[in-house]
């Protein structure tokens, strides 16, 4: 059924690219050095977040308006407020993991320098409440509330991100799958999926319970979609992510995939496990056993069935809504879609 949020997201795309293009941030002011501003700030703003893929975050934005049934339009500033973090997190995600690529390309601050990435974040933070606070076709009240769950989202966010970074920096290696699925809810399933579907659903006009219930459902759904991205990156299509591919075996990450096996392998395969993550390893053959550890340590199998088990919750909680007169059948069938396409995509 993934189909047919596949072309939800084909048929909404150029209504969030048409808003993302149109929030462009320009020079403050008349007399500005502009061709200066434009080559250190506000162009490579523009060009991270124009490569933003395949734009998920800010259409779940739309979906959860449409879903109460309120109009995508309503929600389209909410939607371009979650893509702007999306890129301020990226860009400072990749420079506090000393990353190399992104998408595919040199990550910002190996093009543009720490500094200027940096700040090259930090305004498309200040562009998320810009944004929304300069929608008119918003009350007062619903920016309010909506700020206040973005605002939220960010917190939930750094929370996650303070653990990952810390538990790399610590060399942390005592670590339950609980701990991990904590991290992972904080740091990914709450600006991944629950709060675009919140915050749309509020400037939708849904209810509040209404759109508790999709922030539950996206909380579940978040979760399984970043499980495939850690599965896509061990076992994925090497071709298709060329240097990205087991980056995160690289960076030590500490997934669900590396946690369960930890958990779950002998003495031996556990130490040999943690020297190839803690070493940083980038060549093909060691980079191999890793993820052969990993597999026999269950971690692939426990990730991709975990992955299953979440989409399959949050297919039962859009059920639940239908039930209780919450949402629309065709939004019920959207977001179960939804959940399948998070954990069968293949990129």
């Amino acid at each position: 059924m993934a189909e047919l949020f596949v072309d939800y997201l084909r048929r909404r795309l150029p209504l969030v690219e048409a808003a993302l293009a149109d929030a462009a941030a320009r020079p403050l002011t008349q007399g500005a050095p502009a061709d200066d501003l434009t080559s250190y700030l506000y162009a490579p703003v523009a060009r991270f977040t124009a490569s933003g893929g395949k734009r998920v975050r800010p259409v779940l934005a739309l979906l959860g308006s449409e879903a109460v049934g309120g109009r995508a339009e309503d929600a389209l500033s909410c939607a371009v407020a979650v893509e702007l973090f999306q890129s301020a997190a990226l860009i400072h995600d990749d420079i506090a993991d000393e990353g190399e690529l992104r998408r595919g390309e040199p990550c910002l601050h190996r093009v543009e320098g720490t500094g200027l990435a940096i700040n090259a974040g930090d305004l498309a933070l200040a562009q998320v409440f810009e944004v929304v606070l300069a929608d008119e076709g918003l009350s007062p009240e619903r920016k309010v509330r909506a700020l206040s769950e973005i605002v939220a989202m960010e917190r939930h966010t750094l929370e996650g991100q303070a653990l990952d970074l810390g538990w790399v920096r610590d060399r942390r290696w005592d670590l339950s799958t609980e701990d991990y699925l904590y991290m992972v809810r904080s740091k990914t399933a709450w600006y991944s999926a629950a709060v675009p579907l919140y915050v749309g659903a509020l400037v939708g006009g849904g209810s509040e319970r209404a759109a508790r219930g999709l922030l539950e459902l996206g909380l579940t759904a978040g979760v399984a979609f970043q499980l495939q991205d850690d599965l896509l990156n061990l076992v994925g299509d090497a071709a298709a992510q060329g240097k990205d591919f087991r980056s995160d075996v690289t960076e030590g990450k500490r997934t669900l995939a590396v946690v369960w096996a930890l958990e779950h392998l002998g003495d031996d395969g556990r130490a040999e496990l943690i020297a190839l993550l803690d070493a940083g390893v980038s060549d093909a053959p060691r980079l191999e056993r890793a993820v052969e550890l990993i597999e026999l340590g269950g971690g692939i199998d426990r990730c991709r069935a975990l992955a299953r088990e979440l989409a399959d919750d949050a297919r039962e909680r859009a059920d639940a809504l239908l039930e209780a007169g919450l949402v629309s059948a065709e939004a019920r069938d959207l977001l179960a879609s939804m959940a399948d396409f998070f954990v069968e995509r293949a990129g």
